[in-house]
């Protein structure tokens, strides 16, 4: 479906603009990047998850259709936004932010608890995880906020404290379901964001201070978090308790050592460690298929996140703010979320329940996340637009129309007309 679309996208911009220099309509190397690591999550999701899906439901693959339908879904929902023209998201990111917030709002009211966390709505035999939209509504209010009040963000304490006080509002749900992860990753997001927009380094360095002292109270005063993290800084104080899943994790990290014990040998995934197709995914993979394997998944997603990084620089030197923060905002959030996971399962960082960008089990960000990069593409694609659109204007300069050629019997007669003109003045 994504390959479907972004087709469609070069026959739009052959027919409009025709063949220039033979460019292409959108990214080909996102696009490749992308569908890998989707490849990788699916056999690496269905790896580690045959044998809690056998004991479970009697069905080694039953995690593995979900994902693939998931996958399917996914990419139907990337070309139908690859289609949207970002001007479509510029007029209508508030009534998004409003719809992020009706959906946190209703998560709380009708939503499923799994095992003391409300953050799953059920639709039939799908579920959804409104955290996962609300990420990118709230980005994309952001980047539209940051273009309509960019001198009162930069020169006025007043425009930079407004989309934290918005911030504030949906952490504040987050936090009532809870899901302290996707609040730190909206906070990190947001930060980065307003740094790159040009606010103040005073006012930015303050907010940071705040917000740090915020989590740390949250940390503190909250049982679990705190045995979360007294967990991460030394599991092997209680294996067999607060610390089993990280000292879990770094098992299978240590027997993966170069090249794996090879795909599908796992001995973590035998119901050693929980959520081993979700969070952990990282630790199966490393694992089956080594320190090669890892850095291979990383070099993927770092690409991918320079790439977007690098539209964003685009997209503000066209002059297209909209899209540059939006980009932006899609980049940090990317590799901020997978440095969270990655580094929960080395036990740099607590653990925080995040997946890992379009590897990790769990429909709703698989859906998102492609989403965002069918915006990227998006945003890329109208940025060659212009580009040749400009060229074309470069190419085919418009000619003045010279003045008409007089004859010599009407330079004479003009002349004529002349004196007479001065003689009756």
């Amino acid at each position: 479906m994504l390959t479907t679309a972004t087709g469609k996208l070069s026959e739009l911009f052959t027919a409009r603009h025709g063949q220039v220099s033979s460019q292409r309509a959108y990214d080909l190397s996102l696009v490749l990047v992308s569908l890998a690591l989707m490849s990788i999550g699916l056999i690496v999701v269905t790896s580690a998850s045959m044998p809690v899906a056998e004991r479970e439901y009697g069905n080694p693959f039953y995690f593995s259709a979900r994902h693939i339908i998931y996958l399917v879904t996914a990419l139907v929902a990337a070309g139908i936004v690859l289609t949207v023209p970002m001007r479509f998201w510029k007029i209508t990111n508030p009534y998004l932010l409003i719809l992020a917030i009706v959906l946190l709002v209703a998560v709380l009211v009708v939503g499923r608890s799994i095992n003391g966390s409300t953050r799953w709505i059920v639709l039939g035999p799908l579920t959804l995880q409104p955290a996962e939209p609300a990420k990118l509504f709230f980005f994309t209010y952001l980047a539209g906020y940051l273009v309509r009040r960019y001198e009162e963000v930069t020169e006025n304490i007043k425009g930079f404290i407004k989309p934290l006080a918005v911030l504030f509002v949906l952490a504040t749900m987050l936090l009532l379901q809870p899901d302290f992860g996707t609040a730190v990753v909206m906070l990190t997001t947001t930060m980065g964001l307003l740094f790159l927009a040009g606010a103040p380094l005073w006012q930015f360095f303050g907010v940071v201070f705040v917000g740090l002292a915020a989590v740390v109270s949250l940390i503190v005063f909250e049982e679990y978090r705190m045995r979360r993290v007294t967990s991460f800084l030394d599991p092997w104080a209680d294996p067999f308790g607060s610390g089993y899943q990280l000292t879990q994790s770094l098992m299978a990290y240590g027997r993966g050592s170069w090249f794996g014990q090879g795909l599908g040998n796992s001995y973590q995934k035998l119901e050693f460690l929980t959520q081993a197709h979700s969070d952990f995914i990282m630790a199966i993979l490393a694992e089956e298929l080594g320190f090669v394997g890892v850095l291979t998944v990383l070099g993927l997603i770092f690409f991918m996140v320079v790439r977007t990084l690098k539209i964003g620089n685009r997209a503000l030197a066209h002059e297209r703010p909209f899209e540059g923060y939006l980009a932006y905002a899609i980049g940090i959030w990317f590799s901020f979320q997978t440095a969270v996971n990655i580094g929960a399962s080395v036990g740099i960082l607590p653990t925080k329940g995040l997946t890992l960008p379009l590897i990790s089990y769990g429909g709703t960000s698989l859906i998102v996340m492609m989403v965002s990069i069918a915006l990227l593409l998006r945003i890329d694609f109208e940025l060659r637009v212009d580009g040749v659109q400009a060229l074309n204007r470069g190419d085919k300069p418009r000619r003045l129309k010279k003045p008409p050629v007089k004859s010599r019997a009407q330079e004479v007669h003009s002349d004529v007309e002349q004196e007479a003109n001065n003689a009756k003045a």
